[in-house]
């Protein structure tokens, strides 16, 4: 099996199954022995038809006399796969992009041969015509083409972003993040695991605030490596790592991570109290209770309990037990579509709205189990106002005992543009995922 045919099965599963991108490519690169420079190849292929749909699906719209609608999913991903090669990867001759997709379509969809065939020779003759809307008449529908988001979402970005911002925040929302890993120090010293990551043919560059944070770069195979199997090293972001250092638990704390899976932010936090504690890691799935086990146990970390639990429903048995609480909220995801591009076409406007009442649900149920002079801390992968100021700004209405402390001051050299009490991250500024984060201290 070749990359394109990888890329057409996880796409698939992707369209027909809503998997998420990340976990089906992930499973289809562990599955098989593709060699590195297609598991590269695969992976750009998958990313860069889900960044670009919305364009790609405007050309087939174009050129195609059938309804997307009406085309068989293997038909339109083929399809999808070819034009986003001619239009996108210029070392890619568009002859191959073609027959590649007209031969596995002889596989996964005979019938369609011709029709893949005819869309894709006649969308080359013609590829200097091919329309999008103007920016000027249209602004809302040239982005939406160009950059692949759902107007609703640009909409939505333009009532709280000037057009500039929203412009560069769609853009970077279609580009590949840097591959951020956190140093195990339980287990490594950074020095060592920088000399180790060196040794496996990585670049590696060292993050000025958080000493455990690297950026590595690197053609080799990360799934591969020693460093990451024997939990030397852990995948994740600078954001998500700056909660756990906001969270700041120390040595004995006793911690609640409320929203957990799969357990990034719970095993960091950890990390900073030197396997010293307890720290009760909670989720709603057994499955993803079972992923914070198996990474837990990877990192050699012993005082995480994993409790499947709720965390609409208030636990009387945990009021004011806890010295750190971290709420890490359901949200719509809006910050990390760049790890998630499907994230753009499976998000609808109610979503929003629905999810404000339960995140502030939780942040209630969750600041009852904090201790007089103890910390709360709300965190959330968007960047949608509606999500993250607005629900604290309504919790401290709420909960008088609140208030809340200045991140953004404390954090201002980091995260520069950040002066208010809360931090909120963005792609486009600071090169990491979209998280918002508020720190509160419950008074004595």
């Amino acid at each position: 099996m070749n990359a394109r045919e990888g890329a057409l099965k996880v796409l698939y599963e992707v369209e027909v199954d809503n998997a998420y991108s990340n976990i089906a490519l992930n499973k289809e690169l562990k599955d098989k022995p593709y060699s590195a420079k297609d598991r590269g190849f695969m992976t750009e292929l998958v990313y860069g038809v889900l960044e670009n749909l919305i364009m790609i699906d405007n050309v087939i719209e174009q050129f195609s006399s059938i309804k997307l609608k009406k085309i068989n999913a293997y038909t339109l991903i083929l399809l999808r796969l070819a034009i986003y090669q001619i239009l996108y990867l210029d070392k890619i001759p568009p002859s191959a992009a073609v027959n590649e997709s007209v031969n596995l379509s002889k596989i996964y969809c005979k019938r369609s041969s011709g029709f893949i065939n005819g869309i894709l020779r006649n969308m080359l003759r013609q590829k200097e015509n091919i329309k999008i809307p103007d920016e000027k008449k249209d602004f809302v529908g040239y982005l939406s083409v160009t950059y692949s988001h759902p107007k609703w979402m640009i909409e939505e970005f333009l009532k709280f972003f000037d057009p500039v911002f929203t412009k560069e925040l769609l853009k970077a929302n279609n580009q590949k993040p840097e591959l951020n890993v956190r140093v195990n120090t339980l287990k490594i010293s950074v020095e060592e695991a920088i000399k180790a990551l060196n040794n496996s043919g990585f670049d590696v560059v060292q993050n000025a605030f958080i000493s455990e944070g690297l950026t590595i770069k690197g053609d080799k195979n990360l799934f591969e490596l020693e460093a990451l199997k024997e939990g030397l090293i852990y995948i994740q972001d600078f954001g998500s790592m700056l909660i756990g250092k906001i969270v700041d638990p120390k040595e004995n704390d006793f911690v609640i991570d409320v929203c957990s899976a799969p357990g990034g932010k719970t095993t960091h936090m950890a990390q900073l109290m030197n396997n010293k504690g307890n720290i009760i890691a909670r989720d709603v799935y057994d499955h993803k209770l079972k992923l914070i086990e198996k990474n837990a146990k990877a990192l050699g970390i012993k005082i995480i309990k994993t409790e499947k639990f709720d965390g609409k429903v208030l636990d009387k048995s945990l009021i004011e037990k806890a010295d750190k609480v971290l709420v890490d909220a359901p949200c719509s995801g809006l910050g990390i579509i760049r790890r998630k591009p499907e994230i753009k076409y499976r998000k609808r406007p109610d979503d929003i709205k629905e999810i404000t009442s339960l995140q502030l649900k939780i942040l209630k149920n969750a600041s009852m189990y904090v201790k007089p002079g103890g910390s709360l801390v709300y965190s959330t992968c968007t960047i949608d106002p509606r999500e993250n100021a607005e629900v604290i700004d309504q919790f401290l209405k709420d909960s008088s005992e609140y208030q809340q402390v200045n991140i953004g001051e404390v954090y201002k050299n980091m995260i520069p543009g950040n002066h208010k009490d809360t931090i909120q991250l963005y792609p486009n500024i600071h090169h990491t995922d979209g998280f918002f984060i508020s720190k509160l201290i419950k008074r004595v």
